[in-house]
This record gives C-alpha cells, sequence and structure tokens, in this order.
C-alpha cells in the first residue's frame, strides 16, 4: 500500500527522499508528497503532487529546490478521500506543529473526528490521517503544562494518539518545535529504521527495504506499538510504557543492483527471468548430500522434529492472491504424497467464518511481504488459539515472519513489481520440500521416492530456463492475441490450481476480463461463455488427467474459442486440438505447476505491453496490501 520514507542527517533530505520513493513506487499509490524541515528559516516546508512521483520531482528539481536535512515523505495509495493534492500526505495541523505521513486506515476515524471539531479543530481534507495528525496535536498542546522535556512531550502526545486510535497505521512523524528529530510508530503496517553508511550519516525510516539499500544495509524492525525517536546521531526506541528498549540491527543481504532493473525493460520480465536463480536459492541450502550419494531434506530451521511431523494430524495453509494459489497446489502435495487431509483458506475469510481447528494441525501461512494484513490476522488468531504456525515468507524479519512459530525464507530477493512471479514459484519450492520431508518421516514414500523426488526438484530451475528460451514464440502469440475482450483458463487437479495463478497475473496487469474454472466444471454454466473470438487457456500437464482435459478442448475449439494449449513435451497430438500450443519439459507431475506457470506469465506479460501498459504498476494495485 502507501510508501513512507523519512530521513534526518548531513545530507539534503528532499533528493533522498524522492529516491527513497522510487524505490517503494511498486506499492501503488496515486499521488505523492514531502516534508522538510528548513533550518534556516525554521519552517516546514510540504509539497505535494497527485500522480506519479516524477511530478514531484519536477515541483522540486529532483528535491535540490527543497533546503533542509530533516524531513518524511509519501506515495499515497487512495482510501478514503478522492486522489488529490489536498487529500495528498504529509498532512498537518494548523501551523505545522505536527506533521505526519501515515500508511493504513484509521477505523473509527469519524468519531474522532466528531470529537476534535467539537474542541474546535477544522478539517481542510477528507482523509482518515487527518484525524492523526490532529490527534497528535491536540495530544501535543494537552501535554505542554506537564513540565515534560521535548521528547517527553512528544512521546506522551503519540502514546495517547495510539491508545485512542483504532486500525493499522505506520507513521512518520514531524513536531515543528523539535528541529532535526522524526518520529515514528506503527501497528499492523510495516515499518523499519535504518542507520546510514558514513557518506549520509544519519537515520532513516521507510516502510520497506528497497527505500534505504542505497544508505545502508544495518536495519532494524519496528514492531507493534513501539515508538522510535531519530536524530542524526541517535536512534532510541521506546515501548507503549515509553519506557525504552534495546532493539537489534540486522544486515540486509541484498545490495542495490538487485532492486534495480538491470537492462530489462520492466522489473516484471527480469524478476521472471530471475526465477531459475530464485528457485535454486529456495532448494539449495535444504537440500544436504549424504553418505553414498544420496540427499536429504534438512528443515531443522523449522524447529519440527520428526516426530513433530509424525504427529500432525491436518494441513491448513492460508494466503491471499498467488499466496492462495500456491496452497491449492500445496493441498495435492500434502494429500498425495503425505497422506495428510489439507485444506486451503483465503485470509481474508478465515478468521471471520470461525473455524474449527485441529489442536494438533499444522497452519501455513503464506506471504510474499510477510506483512499481508489478511495473513498476518489470521496468524495471530491461530497464535491465540495456542496453534502451531509456519510462515513461508520472502522478506526477513517482516512481521508474519516474526511471530510465527517457525519461517521458512524463501530468498527470492527484491520483488518490485507488482504482479508476482518469482515469489510465487520459490514458495511452490518451499512447499516441495515440506511436503516431500512430511512424507518422507510419516513412512508413506520409500527411500527410493524420495531420491526421486529430490532430484526431480532439483532439476527445475534447468528446466525453468529452457522454457525462459522459448519465449519469443509466446510474445508473438500475446502480439496477436492482445486485443481480446475475455479469457479462459481451464485445467483439472493441478493444472486448476495453475490456472488460477495465469488467469490473476493476466488480469492484474492487462486488465482484460479473464476467469479460471476447473475443467470438469465447463458444462455447469460456463460453457454458455464461449463463442468466436474467445481466447481459452487450456493447461494439461497432468498425465492421468490428460484425455479429460483435451475433451474439453475440444468442446471449447468447436464453439468458436481460439485455443491456446499449455503441455509438456511428447504430447504433440494436441496440436490437432488447439490453434497454438507452448510445451514445457517433462518433470514429476507433481512439480509441473513450476514450469507451466512460466508461459503464463510471460503471456500475461506481453499481452500487457502490446497494449502499452504500465506492467510493474498496474492501476489500483499495490504490493503488499497492509490494510483490510
Amino acid at each position: 500500500m502507501c510508501g513512507i520514507v523519512g530521513y534526518v542527517g548531513v545530507r539534503r533530505a528532499a533528493p533522498i527522499l524522492l529516491d527513497g520513493l522510487g524505490k517503494l513506487e511498486y506499492r501503488g499509490y496515486d499521488s505523492a508528497g514531502i516534508a522538510v524541515r528548513d533550518e534556516a528559516n525554521d519552517h516546514i516546508e510540504v509539497v505535494k503532487a497527485k500522480g506519479r512521483l516524477k511530478n514531484l520531482a519536477e515541483m522540486t528539481d529532483g528535491g535540490r529546490a527543497v533546503p533542509g536535512s530533516c524531513g518524511i515523505g509519501h506515495t499515497r495509495w487512495a482510501t478514503h478521500g478522492e486522489p488529490s493534492t489536498v487529500n495528498a500526505h504529509p498532512h498537518y495541523s494548523k501551523e505545522k506543529r505536527v506533521v505526519i505521513v501515515h500508511n493504513g486506515i484509521i477505523e473509527n476515524y469519524q468519531e474522532i473526528r466528531e470529537k476534535l471539531t467539537r474542541k474546535g479543530y477544522v478539517f481542510e481534507t477528507q482523509t482518515d490521517t487527518e484525524t492523526a495528525a490532529l490527534l497528535l496535536d491536540y495530544y501535543y498542546q494537552k501535554a505542554e503544562g506537564k513540565h515534560l522535556s521535548p521528547r517527553e512531550r512528544a512521546l506522551d502526545a503519540i502514546r495517547s494518539m495510539m491508545i485512542r486510535v483504532r486500525g493499522s497505521y505506520a507513521l512518520g512523524i514531524l513536531f515543528g518545535d523539535q528541529p532535526g528529530v522524526i518520529y515514528a510508530t506503527r501497528k499492523d503496517s510495516p515499518l523499519i529504521v535504518g542507520r546510514c553508511n558514513e557518506e549520509n550519516a544519519g537515520h532513516m525510516i521507510a516502510s520497506d527495504v528497497p527505500a534505504v539499500l542505497s544508505y545502508t544495509r544495518n536495519v532494524v524492525y519496528i514492531d507493534n506499538l513501539e515508538i522510535a525517536c531519530l536524530t542524526r546521531d541517535e536512534m532510541h526506541v521506546y515501548n507503549l510504557d515509553c519506557e525504552e528498549i534495546d532493539k537489534e540491527f540486522t544486515e540486509i543481504k541484498w545490495d542495490a543492483a538487485s532492486a534495480e532493473k538491470d537492462g530489462y525493460e520492466h522489473f516484471m520480465i527480469k524478476e521472471i527471468h530471475e526465477q531459475p536463480r530464485a528457485v535454486r536459492d529456495t532448494l539449495s541450502p535444504r537440500i544436504k548430500d549424504e553418505d553414498g550419494g544420496k540427499k536429504s531434506i534438512d528443515l531443522s530451521e523449522l524447529n519440527l522434529t520428526d516426530d513433530d511431523l509424525r504427529g500432525v494430524s491436518r494441513v491448513t495453509i492460508i494466503g491471499c492472491g498467488s499466496a492462495y494459489h500456491v496452497g491449492m497446489v500445496g493441498r495435492v502435495l500434502f494429500e498425495q504424497l503425505a497422506k495428510v487431509p489439507c485444506e486451503v483458506d483465503l485470509a481474508s475469510e478465515f478468521r471471520y467464518r470461525q473455524p474449527i481447528l485441529d489442536e494438533r494441525g499444522l497452519f501455513i501461512i503464506i506471504s510474499q511481504s510477510g506483512e499481508t494484513a489478511d495473513s498476518l490476522a489470521a496468524l495471530r488468531m491461530c497464535k491465540e488459539r495456542g496453534l502451531r504456525t509456519m510462515a513461508v515468507v520472502n522478506v526477513v524479519g517482516s512481521s508474519i515472519a516474526r511471530e510465527a512459530d517457525a519461517v521458512m525464507y524463501t530468498w527470492a530477493g527484491p520483488e518490485i513489481s507488482v504482479a508476482t512471479t518469482k515469489a510465487y514459484s520459490t514458495q511452490l519450492a518451499a512447499l516441495y520440500l515440506v511436503a516431500t520431508k512430511m512424507a518422507a518421516v510419516r513412512g508413506q514414500i520409500d527411500a527410493a521416492r524420495e531420491q526421486q523426488l529430490i532430484a526431480e526438484m532439483l532439476a527445475i530451475p534447468d528446466k525453468i530456463e529452457r522454457v525462459l528460451s522459448d519465449k519469443e514464440r509466446v510474445q508473438w502469440y500475446a502480439n496477436k492475441m492482445a486485443s481480446c475482450k475475455d479469457v479462459f483458463f481451464i485445467g483439472r487437479g493441478l493444472d486448476y490450481a495453475i490456472s488460477l495463478e495465469g488467469s490473476l497475473k493476466l488480469k492484474e496487469i492487462s486488465y482484460i476480463h479473464s476467469e479460471a474454472y476447473a475443467a470438469g466444471e465447463l458444462k455447469h454454466g460456463t460453457i454458455s461463455l464461449i463463442e468466436d473470438g474467445v481466447l481459452v487457456v487450456a493447461v494439461a500437464t497432468q498425465p492421468e488427467l490428460f484425455e479429460k482435459e483435451v475433451s474439453n478442448m475440444v468442446e471449447v475449439r468447436s464453439r468458436g474459442a481460439s485455443l491456446f494449449g499449455l503441455t509438456t513435451y511428447g504430447q504433440y497430438a494436441i496440436e490437432d486440438t488447439v490453434n497454438f500450443t507452448v510445451y514445457v519439459p517433462r518433470t514429476e507431475p507433481l512439480f509441473a505447476t513450476s514450469l507451466a506457470v512460466v508461459p503464463l506469465q510471460l503471456l500475461a506479460y506481453y499481452i500487457s505491453c502490446a497494449k502499452g501498459l504500465d506492467v510493474d504498476k498496474p492501476r489500483n494495485l499495490a504490493k503488499s496490501v497492509t490494510v483490510e
């Protein structure tokens, strides 16, 4: 969702703020703004612009026109109030006594607004964020008579605001009478603090790591209901009782170049090509060589013993969007390999349906960012009930990673494009490992089958590279079909799971109406929508379901559909049925999803390019959905 950046140090702040916000554009936004304290004139300058960040950069000459070495910046994704300059952040109180940027939603903003209006406050915007700014101002003035130091007064006001606000937030805060100081706090929205390198001496705040990579690799993850106070030389963190607490810095292993396009036209196509490396990085550290040339899966990082895995009565996988689609694959893996019941839940539905949860179950929460609001809430519900939780996440130190009982990092590296590709592929690889390990310790597969599955896993990266080598054919077909209005994806079993992901990719970035259906459901209503010109993508990688899938292809082809077939090498008879075919290498059928997804990612990407759309930043979408 929204992006937050702050800097206090020896350098001019505005260019650093703009650069940091540029690294957070993937989060989705419709306006941007900065607030910088001009020390020479003892004034906080606020500059805001509707639209892309380049508009703000042009207004400020790349930040050079705004003096000052302490400031905060923001990219807004509209929730309360239309996208506009007035509603853009930063927001501030009268005479800029308090200036804030905010990621999240203040749920009781209307109640607070009415209270402050009775106190004489006047609101200038439609946003929920302005209520937080004015509420802070109210408590900051109220604390004036308490004989507190400036820092104590600020902490008192922030604490009072936090107690009375319901919802989610990460806040960057400037107080008009405290030069050279930034305060920050959070609840259920991500926030990090970075200690800058010697050249940029000072401290930064940000919503995510890419914003600070050019200035530091040493960060602190601010936890819920903690308050940070930053100056050029000092960082202090306090709990809700305003007691100072120690925080450890984490070294970020990514380098700044990994968050750049590296010669590719878009981040999405770069990240599609990074999948072989990313999958290899997920698998390799967890597959160990044993005596006699055998290999084994080592999941000691999860603190789950063999007895723990044998004792699991049920697996529940929870996720949103693409992570949910990974769960659909996981359900087949756990049931077919480990012979353990498995269910998959949308995180946004899980906690509201009052589920009956097995106390001997394993609850796997999947999230690229580790900050997805619904997934985090589902995790916390499981924790409250004393259930065993495991996280599969990409971002080190994220909220879900810290709060789960066990965490399995995918090591995909920074994923900038809103439409996930390599994070999806590495999440699949993580579940391959867990399901195979569980199957082995439960005695559901013998040693020979285990070695076969491990060998097939290790071959996946090279096979993805082979799929990518045929990308020009997909591009040619995508250019032909870019004007289509409706697309249906069909498949059975795991092919249905991958169809869901393919459909999501297409609708996310091309804005073409797209739906995925289990092929066996076609005759239960969906086939009435098939007519001349409709594109149908049929996935058929599962040998035992291949003939049934071909029958469904014939049904839609006979009704005028243009048919894109996706299958494995050797199934050449399919060409008699479809208009266009893409082949992927043969692999273990349970792992075919890792290969079949790549042509579908390419199809979506090239159709979007052919339509001239902003591939990396599709409209109305955000990379990290940190509000419900």
